[in-house]
């Protein structure tokens, strides 16, 4: 990307218009030249500006740049936007509300104002939300829900006040997100009102449906992931209308190829499939959604590269240009703080080491980060290496674990062998396959038989012989490794925990029923019955099973794989919750109460014995539970759409108690994009175009409070 040139070579001093359109400037006391590569210089002194080289370094601040460049790096690590103030006072208000206990309250306040919608009218707050058996459900009453609501108001309203401050009335104007958060807020807060002016009792609740916008706003992962499916949208939209043509084509031939016949034997799939261009359309849709259809597999795979590209690439350019902004702070210390040093741009490795000791990260990261600072060749770090040690930030770290506990003792030290071995771990494996095995051959004798014939005996003394070993096994690793060294391993905390669960039971099985002898029969006693704790047991071993994963390497793998794709869906994640909880506000205003109880009514479809209902039928399908009658069922009822689970029952129960022009919409899942970030930039650092200094420069000029020289 070309840029033109920022200031002209006469304009290259220390002192530049904050507004870059001044015709008259400083004289020039001061400068130091720099190629596209090295970098330049910067003068932040919040708005204040002073008019040569000896004042500025007269007023020179040191922990004013090093806090500038603490800012810059931390928003670069989080991918925020620079275009803060950068004053002493704002900077210390901006860390501090981007702190982790600040962002903490924001995001349980965000947490409470989306839940609000379990608990208000109409209340999940039921047993069941099967229409047949469902009673009646708590209500709160008036106030006390809008209590906590106005609660979260307040505190949206104190975060968009500091938002607002930091970054200025200018880009406060020119902030999509902010002018929707002061506008959502706005409305909200008037609905609000309106619901305590009619004693909560009016029909629809419109701060409802933007409840969704205060986690969007909040997120910058989300806001860059729609702005990326935005990006995206063209694409989208070819695949869309080349279903769109393939769809109502294959409808047309449907038609001739049904068409209504004089001979009712020959009009079944005229009259169940296409009687008229609804019904077609309907019945072709529901084909091309099935599972069995790649078309959908079609249109992810067109549209995941690009986004997924488009949205990396924005990534490495936020944080490029909050790098190259501390560099240009911290370049320009040096020059005012020393102005006999040579004019090249560049940072000290002290200074820098400084700033990097300040920075909210990682330790084994900013470790690293300083060892590659302190390699570099006189003490100094150029534009471009100061940009590619933060490539550190990508890497994923190697995990140290602390050390063994020394022990004197000959025989100890052979245990500790033992319980550190590799082969130990082999056996701890053969052992759970042993146990999981035995369960299932228990389980296979004893399925056809009744409860007063099962021998539970067998199956207690298994258990017991199986939670002993695992007891034992857990206590020799805890004393060859060390406790520390023990809990340092995510399957060792994994194998510790569930060994406890299962010791507990087992204590208490022995508790209430006695040791497990061959009349082993005992009547109920407490809360669980024998068999319900030995169940219990059976299914924490099982899952304990679950260990082996990591010994074997291709399983590993894909474990891992699935893991860190689970990690970096958050961003799409959070879209979908947004989507769905504004289509289960809108499902619950249309259609609550929409299905009735059928041993109350006699609507169509419907019959008193299953005889006589539609096979495939909503009613006799029995999905009386998906409903629209409270916010918990309405997202099960989505759920169940979004993964095509019949959604054509769904659509043709609902047009036939409603009304046919009144259906639901199905809530739509977006083709499955990852929000990759962090490491993810390595795997496609190939194919990711780099800013150019160029174009970094010329985003650093255009900051609204950030000045630079040239």
């Amino acid at each position: 990307m070309e840029s033109e040139p920022l200031l002209s070579a006469a304009d290259k001093s220390w002192c530049a218009d904050p507004d870059f359109n001044s015709l008259e400037r400083a004289p020039r006391t001061g400068s130091y030249s720099s190629t596209a590569s090295s970098g330049g210089g910067a003068l932040l002194q919040g708005d204040v500006r002073a008019p040569n080289l000896e004042e500025a370094n007269g007023n020179a601040d040191e922990s004013l740049y090093v806090n500038q460049a603490v800012v810059f790096i931390e928003d670069a690590i989080q991918y925020r936007s620079i275009d803060h103030r950068v004053d002493q006072n704002s900077l210390q208000l901006y860390r501090w509300w981007y702190s982790d206990p600040c962002q903490w309250i924001i995001n349980v306040t965000i947490f409470v104002n989306l839940a609000l919608a379990f608990v208000e009218k109409p209340s999940s707050l039921t047993l069941t939300s099967d229409v047949r058996y469902r009673k009646a459900a708590w209500e709160p009453p008036c106030g006390l829900t809008e209590g906590i609501e106005l609660v979260t108001f307040l505190l949206f309203i104190a975060d968009l006040s500091v938002k607002s401050y930091l970054f200025g009335w200018t880009e406060f104007m020119k902030n999509k997100w902010l002018l929707g958060y002061f506008l959502a807020l706005s409305v909200s807060f008037a609905d609000w009102t309106v619901s305590l002016c009619f004693m909560c009792r009016e029909g629809v609740r419109i701060r409802r449906l933007l409840r969704p916008f205060f986690l969007l706003q909040n997120s910058s992962l989300m806001k860059k992931t729609l702005k990326c499916i935005k990006r995206t949208l063209p694409e989208m939209g070819s695949v869309m209308l080349l279903l769109a043509l393939h769809l109502c084509l294959f409808t047309m031939f449907g038609m001739l190829l049904f068409a209504h016949a004089k001979d009712s034997k020959v009009d079944v799939e005229w009259s169940r499939y296409f009687r008229n261009l609804p019904d077609s359309l309907t019945t072709l849709l529901v084909l091309l959604t099935t599972a069995n259809n790649p078309d959908g597999d079609l249109m992810t795979s067109v549209l995941f590269g690009c986004f997924l590209q488009k949205s990396v690439q924005a990534s490495l350019l936020r944080r490029r240009l909050g790098i190259r902004a501390a560099f240009e702070v911290l370049a320009f210390y040096r020059v005012v703080a020393s102005p006999s040093r040579e004019e090249t741009a560049c940072v000290d490795c002290e200074t820098f080491i400084k700033v990097l000791e300040k920075v909210k990260l990682d330790a084994y990261c900013k470790m690293a980060i300083i060892e590659q600072a302190k390699r570099s060749a006189g003490g100094v770090l150029s534009a471009e290496r100061f940009q590619k040690i933060f490539d550190e930030l990508d890497k994923d770290p190697v995990r140290q674990h602390p050390p063994r506990p020394v022990y004197q003792s000959r025989c100890l030290q052979i245990l500790q062998i033992l319980g550190s071995h590799r082969y130990f771990d082999y056996l701890g494996n053969v052992v759970a396959l042993a146990n999981l095995l035995s369960i299932c051959v228990v389980l296979m004798i004893d399925a056809e038989k009744s409860g007063s014939d099962r021998d539970d005996f067998s199956l207690g003394a298994i258990n017991c012989f199986f939670i002993l070993y695992y007891v034992l096994e857990m206590a020799l690793k805890m004393f060859s490794l060390g406790i520390k060294n023990y809990v340092s391993y995510t399957s060792n905390i994994f194998d510790g925990v569930l060994t406890l669960i299962l010791l507990v039971l087992q204590i208490c099985t022995f508790a209430i029923y006695s040791f497990p002898r061959p009349d082993w029969k005992p009547d109920m006693q407490g809360l669980l019955s024998l068999w319900e704790m030995v169940r219990l047991v059976n299914m924490f071993i099982v899952f304990r099973f679950l260990r082996i994963i990591p010994n074997i390497k291709v399983m590993a793998l894909v474990a891992g794989t699935v893991l860190d794709l689970v990690k970096n869906l958050r961003a799409f994640a959070g879209i979908l919750l947004v989507v769905y909880y504004v289509f289960a506000i809108i499902g619950i205003d249309l259609f609550k109460g929409a299905i009735p109880n059928p041993r109350n009514t006699s609507s169509s479809g419907e019959a008193p014995g299953n005889e006589t209902l539609s096979c495939g039928s909503f009613e006799q399908l029995e999905y009386w539970p998906n409903n629209f009658d409270d916010f918990a069922a309405a997202l099960v009822t989505l759920w169940d759409v979004m993964v095509v689970n019949n959604w054509q029952v769904f659509l043709d129960a609902y047009s036939r108690y409603s009304s046919p022009y009144r259906q639901q919409t199905a809530a739509l899942a977006q083709s499955q994009q990852v929000e990759y970030h962090m490491t993810v930039q390595l795997m496609f650092r190939e194919d990711l175009e780099e800013p150019t200094d160029e174009e970094l420069l010329d985003r650093l000029h255009h900051h609204p409070h950030l000045h630079l020289s040239r």
